[in-house]
Parts: C-alpha cells; structure tokens; sequence
C-alpha cells in the first residue's frame, strides 16, 4: 500500500501471527480504498496517521473543509469494538470525544471524531495517584443510565466468553492451582449477575485512552461499551498500574473505591477474578490474585 502509510503498531501486528487470509488482512487491504471513499464523502484533507497507533485501527487527524480539525478513525470492526460509535453517541461529548458521523462498510467501522488538541495522553504527564482522581471522576461521568432501546451488550456475556476461553486456555496451562483458577472464574461469571446497578460502560479505561483536549482538561478515546456492574470498570486502569497492584493490591482496590463510592469487598472480588482471568497470559497476575484470594 505505497499511498497510505501505516502506523508502526498496525504493521507489526500484521507481522505478528495474522495469516495472508485472515479478516484483519482482508480489512487492510481495503484500507486505502475505504479512507479515499470516507475523506471524499466527509470532504476532509487526512494528514499523516497518529504513531504509534493503534492494532485495529487507522487513525488519523484531518480537517474539513470548513476548516474544523477532526480525527478520522477507520477501525477492522471486531467483536471488542463493536459499540464505540454507539457509546461515544450515548455520551454525546459529557467526559468522552464527540462523535460527528459514522459510516459501517464491509469490514470496516468509520468515525468521524472530535479532535483532542494538544491530546497528550494522561499516562504521560500525570503521576500514578493524580491518574487515579481523573479516571475516577471520568467513570463516574460515564456511567450513565443506557438509553432506551440501546444496542449495548450485557457485561454477563463478555464475562461469560472470557471465562470459557481462560478455562480451555487452563487445561493448556495445568500449573495453575485449580482451586484458585475454580474460585476466580465462579466469581468472574457470578459478580456481574449480582449486581444491584446497572450502568453503561466503558470496559477499558486506563490512562493511554485518556487525552488532554481543549473543550474539556481530558476526554475519554476508544471505548469497548457494555452494561452492567459499574464496579467492574475501574479494573483495567488497575491492571495498567501492575507494580502498584503487586505491592499493594488491597490498598489499592480500596482507593479506587473511595474515590468512586463503591463498595470496598466487591472491587476486590472482581480484582481477583480479573487478575486470575488474565494470569495465563500475565503470569504476574496469578501472584496478584494469590493475594486477594477470598
């Protein structure tokens, strides 16, 4: 694709384990054709793509032909991203990046985003326990009540899938204590049925999704929507911060939930389960979740 560069994360992806005849190799192949077919449909002049970038996506800052500098994202539409537009949408802007139009083709998703300007990520520029506050106070802006006749998923499902592949991946994997492994996933399939809210989420917020902007100090990119338990959603901020999670894990499940009023007990149980959901890939998890065994 000599007219179109890449970002280097999209390419070593590509390098990595996708066969010549796999989806994503189908997506990228049409890439240049679907940003030619968006740009001219959105009249925008696309600049060069953001670097590194992204595994699923192409993306890049734009402008239109008024003059407004947008992000256009042209993402391989996948199971994981399969509501973005629809949350971004649901958020209308109030702690998120504004969705201005969106295109479905045959592989592919189309975004047209608000641009966040100058959109240095949170990770760089704050330290761990002031990342802490913003995410705090980012969740407790998105978990709003999912509108009527939402598309969104139920977290049950995600967790669900989750669970059966770490339980096939297990009997790959027999060094693990089974009894640890039997707890975690019982847990990991029963908390988000217990729950008494149920509010739209965004599954994977951590300080990289998280850019300064100019209309609001920071707005949330790239969210992965479900509905269900809120207090799952501070997990994958947690698991970016994994030294402080080794060192402490219960004081920090327990900040997390002062910061967003939840209840201390449940953060640590979906802790645990999501540190022994993610141990077979991250060993160091499995130590983590040792320690928060109930």
């Amino acid at each position: 694709m000599p007219d179109l560069e890449l970002p280097t994360n999209l390419v070593r992806e590509m390098a990595a384990y996708d066969a010549p005849d796999a989806p994503r190799r189908t997506w990228l192949s049409d890439l240049p054709a679907v940003v030619e077919t968006v740009s001219r449909q959105w009249s925008l002049d696309i600049g060069r793509p953001f670097q590194p970038g992204g595994v699923t996506s192409w993306t890049a800052p734009a402008r239109t032909a008024a003059g407004e500098h947008v992000v256009l994202k042209i993402g391989w539409r996948h199971d994981e991203a399969l509501h973005e537009a629809d949350g971004l949408a649901a958020w209308n802007g109030d702690g998120a990046v504004r969705l201005l139009a969106r295109r479905v083709l045959d592989h592919t998703t189309a975004l047209l985003l608000e641009a966040c300007e100058p959109g240095t990520p949170l990770s760089d520029v704050r330290p761990p326990e002031e990342q802490d506050v913003v995410i705090a106070g980012l969740l407790r802006r998105l978990w709003i009540e999912p509108p009527a006749d939402n598309p969104f998923r139920p977290l049950t499902s995600m967790c669900d899938v989750w669970a059966d592949e770490f339980e096939e991946k297990l009997a790959r994997a027999p060094r693990l204590d089974p009894g640890l492994a039997r707890t975690g996933m019982e847990l990991f399939r029963e908390l988000p049925r217990t729950a008494t809210q149920s509010r739209l989420l965004c599954t994977d917020l951590h300080p990289d999704n998280v850019l300064a902007a100019a209309r609001e100090p920071w707005l949330v990119i790239d969210p992965k929507p479900y509905v269900g338990d809120p207090t799952y959603d501070v997990l994958q901020h947690m698991l970016d911060h994994v030294d402080r999670l080794a060192a402490d894990p219960v004081g920090f499940s327990s900040r997390m939930a002062g910061l967003l009023g939840l209840d201390r007990e449940r953060l640590r149980l979906w802790l645990f389960a999501r540190c022994v959901e993610g141990s077979i890939d991250q060993p160091r998890l499995w130590h983590i979740a040792a320690m928060l065994r109930p």
